[in-house]
């Protein structure tokens, strides 16, 4: 019998128990599954979300793996008491509402679409956009999620350029990476979208520097991580008319407060962290397999390389 602790929040276990119990049972696998346990050291599993119940693992000496519901783990992985393998969550419902709110975006400003939606004073004056075969759109981190959205740009005639830390080669994209390769992604995105995982290195990567390296009214993308940005500076290049316009899912403190000036810049649209989220049910299919893998003696999917952060 296998022993799985949901410690992900009272909320989530209201919505996540019957999907989980439906994967692991498609799965057949034999198992107690509960939010809390009166004996640490009996649990097989650990389901995972920050939150203040659980911080030090050290009583779960035992526990095979902690995998956890969300796709970042910066607010995990460098705990000390965590000392069993750790598994990210990537599933299929994850990268296509990412994916979808990407080309969006992306398709919003290419288009201009702002000017006609938001037209108060019923100007007619149309702007005829160039071809999407002409707009380069840059895409900072290529992995699950940045791979997708790159090819789903590209899919749609995209001129795409992606850079990760690590070299990486994807059909119809042109790949770059290290500092030499950023500054030239930089200095040719149009339209920037960031889905890089946040680690020491990448924390306020887009400051005053980078931001000036882009072309002048270039368009700020972030559905990754709010701290990825030094938000003065992209608010005094927002204010110069260096980058044209911001769209933000993601912040460094959630929910926004309510008096940061992201909220009443002309130029900035907020949207609340919607940009990809956990499905249950795909979600809970990858809990389940993982575990089921975990059993079988099989590798897990997507371990978290703790050296790199994510």
């Amino acid at each position: 019998m296998t022993t799985i602790l949901f410690a992900a929040g009272s909320e989530r276990w209201t919505e996540y128990e019957g999907p989980l119990r439906n994967a692991l049972d498609a799965l057949g696998l034999e198992y107690t599954l509960s939010p809390e346990t009166d004996d640490p050291a009996q649990v097989d599993y650990i389901i995972y979300a920050p939150n203040p119940s659980l911080t030090d693992f050290t009583p779960y000496t035992n526990a095979k793996a902690v995998l956890s519901l969300w796709a970042g783990v910066e607010r995990i992985v460098g705990n000390e008491t965590l000392t069993m393998p750790l598994a990210r969550m990537v599933n299929d419902g994850m990268t296509e509402g990412m994916v979808e709110w990407v080309v969006a975006n992306v398709l919003r400003h290419h288009l201009g679409l702002d000017r006609y939606v938001l037209n108060p004073t019923r100007e007619w004056a149309p702007r005829v956009p160039p071809l999407a075969r002409d707009r380069k759109v840059a895409v900072l981190g290529l992995g699950a999620l940045g791979q997708a959205c790159a090819q789903g740009l590209a899919g749609l005639n995209f001129d795409v350029i992606g850079w990760s830390r690590s070299q990486k080669d994807i059909a119809g994209i042109t790949c770059l990476s290290g500092d030499d390769g950023l500054v030239q992604t930089l200095s040719q995105a149009e339209i920037l979208v960031l889905l890089l995982p946040l680690t020491a290195d990448t924390e306020n990567l887009l400051n005053a520097q980078r931001l000036a390296q882009m072309p002048k009214g270039a368009v700020v993308i972030n559905p990754g991580r709010g701290p990825l940005i030094d938000d003065d500076a992209l608010l005094a290049a927002l204010d110069s008319g260096h980058i044209s316009h911001a769209t933000l899912d993601v912040f460094r403190k959630e929910p926004l407060p309510a008096d940061h000036p992201y909220w009443t810049h002309p130029n900035v649209t907020v949207t609340p962290h919607i940009a990809s989220d956990s499905r249950t049910d795909s979600a809970a299919q990858v809990i389940a397999e993982n575990i089921w893998r975990g059993e079988a003696g099989e590798p897990l999917l997507h371990l978290v390389d703790r050296g790199a952060g994510y």
